[in-house]
């Protein structure tokens, strides 16, 4: 699959695989600043004359790369070096600097869109960030350092491995993805097993789950975008299941506000300092007892608003292995975890998977009693 495809994605399983793309992703890429006003939208679709006439474009637009956005978003963007097409990625960001939304929008034929769109940034005199990326404009960003902050994500991963060399030596990388939206990577971190994890793995051992406690392994995920999905943030995490789980808030920099890179490392210190916190949240479901846990499940997997069909699916799974018998909540908070790896299953894309994990930890805030009800509920 090319990289200019607007489904591209990789997979990485060493960290100098990772890092050695983004370096690339970040000379190659451009960030350029225009008026608003001065944007151009065409259409892009097949029957468009642009998709005939690959004159009109950059240089280094490739047929490929027009053929791809002819059967995704459809538009093109015209600026002083030429036609860049529009990369699906950018179509939120785009709405926002013309300052329109709604459902009808993309059912328009891609030249009606492109009229729409051109009305509306025509109002506007404030610059606008472009990234040019893969051939493609691939984000339409507020031009002002206030609203948008550019954070390379080579140098975030820099400052995340010097970071985790200094506090958690020995830390190992498992795995990384990169898609035109997003990037993520995980470390584990085995020699801080039985600092971070003893009194919680002693627990569980003492409730019969000592075939769990000697999976488990700390770790943390990272994720950041440069297209708006994400700010870059770091979260502690389980490994050693067949899914990764997460076990608190995430320590967030927003691409916002003149933030750097700088500001990204300074962060980093308090999911650290926090990592012991969330594990004693997670530790203390294990004291929470439910005496309707299939009830409790439901209840708050609707309160998350988590993927209907796979939580569905997921409560039917848990309903059969614990019949009408009490649990406590850890046990629930594990059975959840089966949804995203259904999801995995089902071939979700990482975006949605990830999305879906970072839900699921704010269960570890809940007040769990108030969801043990005799009373069932459908999702």
């Amino acid at each position: 699959m090319s990289n200019c495809q607007d489904n591209y994605c990789a997979t990485f399983r060493n960290y100098p695989s990772l890092l050695l793309h983004q370096e690339v992703q970040a000379t190659c890429s451009q960030w350029e600043r225009y008026r608003v006003k001065d944007l151009r939208v065409e259409p892009l679709d097949k029957k468009a004359p642009l998709y005939s006439d690959l004159s009109s474009f950059a240089k280094g637009v490739s047929r490929d790369a027009v053929e791809d956005t002819a059967k995704n978003l459809g538009l093109a963007m015209r600026m002083a070096g030429g036609c860049y097409p529009v990369r699906d990625t950018a179509y939120k960001s785009l709405l926002g600097r013309a300052k329109i939304s709604g459902s009808a929008l993309p059912k328009l034929k891609r030249d009606t869109l492109a009229n729409v769109l051109n009305a509306c940034l025509g109002l506007y005199g404030e610059e606008a960030l472009l990234l040019i990326r893969d051939e493609k404009v691939t984000a339409v960003h507020a031009g002002d350092a206030s609203d948008y902050s550019v954070l390379p994500v080579n140098d975030l991963l820099r400052a995340l491995q010097s970071k985790l060399d200094e506090r958690f030596p020995g830390s190992e990388f498992e795995n990384g993805y990169c898609d035109h939206a997003l990037v993520s990577a995980s470390w584990a971190m085995p020699g801080q097993k039985e600092d971070l994890l003893g009194t919680y793995a002693k627990l569980l051992a003492s409730q019969g789950k000592a075939a769990l406690a000697s999976k488990l392994m700390p770790g943390i995920r990272f994720l950041t975008s440069d297209t708006g999905v994400a700010a870059a943030k770091v979260s502690a995490l389980l490994t050693g299941g067949q899914h990764p789980i997460h076990i608190g808030e995430c320590v967030a920099v927003d691409h916002r506000k003149g933030h750097t890179v700088a500001d990204f490392e300074q962060a980093l210190d308090q999911v650290f300092a926090q990592f012991c916190d969330q594990v004693e949240k997670l530790q203390k479901l294990l004291t929470v007892e439910l005496e309707y846990p299939v009830n409790a499940m439901t209840r708050i997997c609707k309160k998350l608003c988590l993927p209907k069909k796979a939580a569905v699916e997921a409560i039917a799974m848990y309903e059969m292995a614990v019949g009408a018998n009490s649990a406590t909540a850890h046990d629930v908070y594990f059975a959840m975890q089966e949804i995203p790896f259904i999801l995995k299953t089902q071939g979700a894309p990482e975006s949605k998977l990830l999305a879906v994990e970072e839900t699921m930890a704010r269960a570890l805030t809940l007040r769990w009693s108030d969801y043990d009800l005799a009373k069932g509920v459908d999702y």
